[in-house]
């Protein structure tokens, strides 16, 4: 993030929220994620800029 890339967080791809800290959910990942991208005096993308960098349509666009 510090470089300008992206981050993902989610239990597929860590299962931890700090040294020795299993996490209970994504959703506390994700908090992890945000204050230590806010603590860089950075900005969190709101989920609507997210679906517009990443080109995705949305859930409201999409048949499912």
């Amino acid at each position: 993030a510090a470089l300008g890339g992206n981050i993902r967080v989610g239990l597929e791809d860590s299962v931890w929220a700090g040294k020795g800290k299993l996490a209970k959910s994504n959703a506390e990942q994700v908090l992890l994620a945000r204050k230590i991208i806010e603590g860089l005096g950075m900005e969190v993308a709101t989920p609507d800029e997210a679906r517009e960098i990443l080109s995705l349509k949305g859930g409201d666009k999409v048949a499912f």
